[in-house]
């Protein structure tokens, strides 16, 4: 949950924003790299708010329903740094649940298993056509992205000599 709450900090040290601009933004440009549902973010807004980390004011447009525009305040500016400095410190191991098959991918017919990979092949191409087609960003926001987009490069060259492997030992 640290890494959610400093992504919502590092957004909102950029530009005061109601909860609906961050997720716009988190689900336009970040999807790919964060598992945070709206839910979870709206949660965590009010956690922080709690924590003294944002503060929220009321902005009215025309006969809308008020927003609340969340604020970073000066101890969720300590806080950001202090979440950016762990984040960035540690490893933090990957697990791949998808790879859990490959265990026992030997109790498929070698024509299962390629028309099974195959079909994640697709998918996985779908994934990095959405990475690829997000916008640039200027700053480090980028480097998020790049690195989800060579993760998904790396994965389908992965995959593509599993697959030839498989197709050639038949």
């Amino acid at each position: 949950m640290d890494n959610h709450k400093l992504l919502l900090l590092g957004l909102l040290r950029h530009q005061k924003m109601h909860g609906y601009q961050l997720f716009e933004f988190i689900e336009r440009n970040l999807a790919t790299c964060t598992d945070l549902k709206k839910p979870t973010a709206y949660f965590l807004l009010h956690q922080m708010e709690k924590d003294g980390w944002v503060r929220i004011e009321h902005a009215q447009k025309g006969n809308r329903p008020p927003r609340k525009i969340f604020i970073l305040t000066e101890a969720g500016e300590k806080a950001f740094w202090q979440l950016l400095s762990e984040n960035l410190s540690h490893y933090f191991p990957v697990a791949f649940p998808s790879d859990i098959g490959l265990a026992f991918i030997d109790q498929l017919r070698p024509s299962e298993a390629i028309q099974l990979l195959q079909i994640r092949r697709q998918l996985l191409i779908e994934a990095l056509d959405t990475v690829k087609d997000i916008p640039t960003h200027s700053g480090s926001t980028q480097l998020l992205i790049e690195h989800q987009k060579a993760f998904l490069e790396f994965e389908l060259n992965w995959l593509e000599a599993l697959l030839n492997s498989l197709v050639n030992s038949n």
